[in-house]
């Protein structure tokens, strides 16, 4: 199978390396030149359980690079942060043709509807996945692939023919992978695991191994999970998640001590986070249906101090 990963950073780079080893043809799309200049030159390095490994890569800054004159992508999966996917996607409309299929395994909410826009809603694949991913240095990753689940699945509910096909493309690759007939409950699902740890995480500046010691950090955590579980019922959103201190334990199962969450990594390095697109979105939901959500508004208020902070 030809598969781009369109925004390869740290997840992009561990799900696209592991695919990679399967033997599918698959490009690594990131527009950071030493990150890319470093995987074409020594291969991507994925970190797992301690152990190093190099997985010889295709590379490239922009999909422009890519071999599409043979054949456009068999499957386009769409990583980038959430305030870049339409700007992404315009860009790598050259390896979308009549087959190809659009996957988002974006965090947060909303990136459905804006690649539904670009690509067609027919070629549209959501999806959401626990495998973490740590970028150490340019081309070298932490690569938390195992025990970690992926859903996919089509908008509308169905189980369709080319949803199980690419979920058994990544099971054989050793990505859990299961398709839903739920996917808007799976993406509310992964939200509530991203509101637990990701803004507490950016404003402690914690990995998970630091953050998973303190006990008011966990109760925070399980405030802004009920909050967000009330506003997903209120949209009437049906969750597999029944009780807020499991979005919690789920963040960190299976991940190494020194793991960072995408939202501390952004802070690191100078960027913007998704702040808006996860316990943002919460809030945005919680006004429209009347939910209260004061933790959620708390945690956006603190990032959005620290990246003001970040610009000066």
């Amino acid at each position: 199978m030809k598969i781009g990963v369109l925004g390869a950073g740290a997840l992009g780079c561990a799900i696209g390396g592991v695919l990679t080893e399967a033997g599918h043809e698959v490009w690594l799309i990131n527009r950071n030149a030493a990150h890319v200049e470093a995987m074409t030159q020594r291969g991507l390095m994925l970190r797992t359980d301690g152990v190093d490994r190099t997985v010889r890569v295709r590379a490239v800054t922009s999909a422009v690079g890519v071999d599409s004159a043979s054949r456009p992508a068999d499957l386009l999966i769409v990583l980038v942060k959430s305030f870049h996917t339409e700007d992404a996607m315009r860009s790598a409309v050259s390896l979308v043709g009549p087959q190809t299929t659009v996957l988002s395994l974006q965090n947060g909410l909303g990136h459905e509807d804006v690649l539904a826009e670009m690509v067609g809603r027919d070629k549209l694949l959501a999806g959401k996945t626990y495998v973490g991913g740590t970028q150490l240095a340019p081309g070298h990753v932490i690569a938390g692939t195992r025990q970690k689940l992926t859903m996919i699945g089509e908008l509308d509910g169905a189980v369709s023919a080319r949803a199980k096909a690419i979920a058994a493309v990544f099971n054989a690759a050793g990505l859990d992978t299961t398709v839903s007939d739920n996917i808007l409950g799976t993406i509310w699902d992964k939200l509530l695991v991203n509101v637990a740890t990701g803004a507490l995480s950016g404003i402690t500046r914690l990995p998970y191994g630091e953050l998973y010691q303190v006990p008011e950090l966990e109760a925070c955590a399980v405030a802004a999970v009920t909050e967000a579980m009330a506003v997903a019922r209120a949209c009437g959103v049906r969750l597999s998640i029944t009780n807020p201190v499991d979005a919690w334990h789920m963040a960190g199962a299976g991940l190494p001590f020194e793991f960072k969450p995408s939202m501390l990594q952004s802070l690191e390095k100078g960027s913007i986070t998704e702040i808006d697109y996860i316990n943002g979105a919460v809030v945005q939901q919680g006004a429209r249906h009347g939910i209260p959500t004061p933790v959620n508004q708390t945690l956006v208020a603190a990032i959005k101090g620290i990246e003001r902070s970040l610009l000066r």
